[in-house]
């Protein structure tokens, strides 16, 4: 009896460890099923489609360039006797910045002079001659010829003394000085750069949305990473008619109030452009990042019940950071804005903040 009671012990015992392994079995694959559901979704960002009154100012970056920039070539062969100015010195149009020793361009103008008035002598010897018969019309032209010959090469030779004193053609500073005196220099020789910065040219580029909306003469306020305090006031004096290789626009922005020179070359700027302008009907907008492939493209992914859809939209102005859209969403939709690499039509989708 008792073997009888020991053995049915061992068996509802057996039975028990049974039951609860096979209930731990089913929690454990009902928890499995969980995480590789949880797994099989994409990480993602998301934002909700709004509509809003929009910012129309936007900015692009560039870099100052003076509105001249000269370099001064001798024209002759020399030796420098002056040289007038220093490295940072300002000049004006027509101010002597050297002095070239002319000795032999002072032999040449000599040399061309004797010529000159000895053709002369001769034209009018042949002219009197012709008029008695002494000298045919064919020596007289022959002389004429050779007068106005001489005389050509005496202006040349005046010119060349002149272009001894080299002289500023604008007003600017001298950014440059490459000789000294006693420097030997011949034709080619550059012996000044002069800039100036009294007017500058920002140099930006924008996108095909934001030329479209610009036009030569339009103010632009500008700004300088230097001084962030700032603002100088702009004008639009160039657009280009054709898109460079990243398939934006080059614009220059010339700005014709610089007070003190603060204002460099090379410097970082910033034109903002739509300043002042204003909207009040509200437009339907998402973030730019929310485009798949950029806003070219005019796809975007709408997440619904936690899946990404791939949708065909139609964008509109760009502002900023944001982008107008005209057709394909509705206010209230919700869209990826990070992630999107990861994605196909129809994946599942986790957002995360």
């Amino acid at each position: 009896m008792k073997k009888v009671i020991y053995i049915v012990v061992i068996i509802a015992v057996l039975g028990l460890g049974y039951f609860i392994l096979n209930k731990n079995k089913e929690k454990n694959e009902a928890e499995t099923a969980v995480v590789a559901q949880t797994n099989n979704s994409v990480a993602v960002r998301i934002d909700t489609v709004k509509t809003e009154v929009p910012n129309l100012e936007y900015i692009a970056n560039g870099t100052f360039e003076a509105a001249q920039q000269l370099e001064f070539p001798a024209e002759n062969n020399g030796r420098v006797v002056k040289v007038l100015v220093d490295e940072g010195d300002a000049v004006r149009v027509g101010q002597v910045l050297a002095i070239i020793k002319g000795d032999q361009l002072n032999i040449q103008l000599q040399n061309a002079k004797a010529s000159y008035e000895n053709a002369q002598s001769d034209a009018q010897r042949y002219e009197n001659a012709f008029k008695t018969g002494g000298v045919t019309k064919q020596q007289l032209d022959q002389a004429k010829l050779a007068l106005t010959n001489a005389k050509a090469q005496y202006d040349a030779a005046k010119i060349n003394i002149g272009d001894a004193s080299i002289k500023s053609s604008i007003n600017g500073i001298v950014n440059k000085r490459n000789i000294e005196p006693g420097s030997v220099v011949s034709p080619g020789t550059v012996l000044f750069e002069l800039v100036n910065v009294s007017t500058l040219k920002l140099k930006v580029t924008v996108t095909e949305q934001q030329v479209a909306t610009l036009k030569k003469g339009d103010k632009v306020k500008v700004t300088a990473s230097v001084y962030p305090d700032k603002e100088f006031e702009g004008v639009v004096t160039f657009i280009a008619p054709k898109a460079d290789t990243s398939l934006n626009f080059p614009i220059e922005v010339e700005v014709s109030k610089n007070p003190d020179n603060a204002l460099k070359a090379g410097m970082y700027g910033s034109a903002v452009f739509g300043s002042g302008k204003t909207q009040k009907a509200e437009v339907m907008i998402i973030p730019r990042v929310a485009f798949v492939g950029g806003v070219g493209n005019n796809q975007v992914f709408v997440v619904k019940d936690s899946v990404a859809k791939l949708t065909k939209i139609v964008s509109g102005r760009i502002f900023g950071e944001e982008v107008e859209v005209l057709k394909g969403l509705n206010n209230g939709d919700v869209v990826v804005t990070s992630g999107q690499i990861n994605l196909a039509d129809g994946s599942k989708v986790n957002a995360v903040k």
